[in-house]
């Protein structure tokens, strides 16, 4: 897990940590809500794990209501590149133009997340409900 902490869209201090979102993401944020006054909350709604991905949205939409803050989304694409994302055994989300599709590809084409020292927050949407991806069943 990727968190950036932001102050007038400049980050100011990133926190990784590997393992469950539901493991980590309560660890993660009881010491953030201590530490930092947070106004707004921004994730990744997709693509990737779909569990990880409905853990996080509840989670952080709880956070977002008990604290009376917004709760804002984008896709991950934003922050690799436009890089294929991992979907499952040897499939990935590839994103052209406006449409994701689910494909093999070659493993020199993936690149790393990274969070922007600024944001740019148009790419965010107040939409904040998880994008599934589903791949159609045969």
């Amino acid at each position: 897990m990727l968190i950036g902490i932001y102050e007038n869209d400049k980050l100011i201090d990133t926190i990784e940590m590997e393992g469950k979102t539901s493991d980590i993401l309560p660890i993660l944020f009881s010491d953030i809500l201590k530490k930092y006054e947070v106004k707004e909350l921004l994730y990744v709604n997709g693509p990737g794990s779909y569990m990880a991905i409905k853990v996080a949205y509840i989670f952080l939409k709880t956070i977002a209501i008990t604290n009376k803050i917004a709760l804002k989304a984008c896709d991950g694409f934003q922050f690799n590149q436009n890089s294929p994302i991992k979907a499952l055994g040897k499939k990935y989300f590839i994103k052209k133009e406006a449409e994701i599709k689910i494909d093999f590809i070659d493993q020199d084409e993936i690149k790393d997340f990274e969070l922007p020292q600024e944001l740019n927050m148009e790419i965010f949407s107040s939409d904040s409900l998880p994008t599934y991806n589903l791949p159609a069943v045969n």
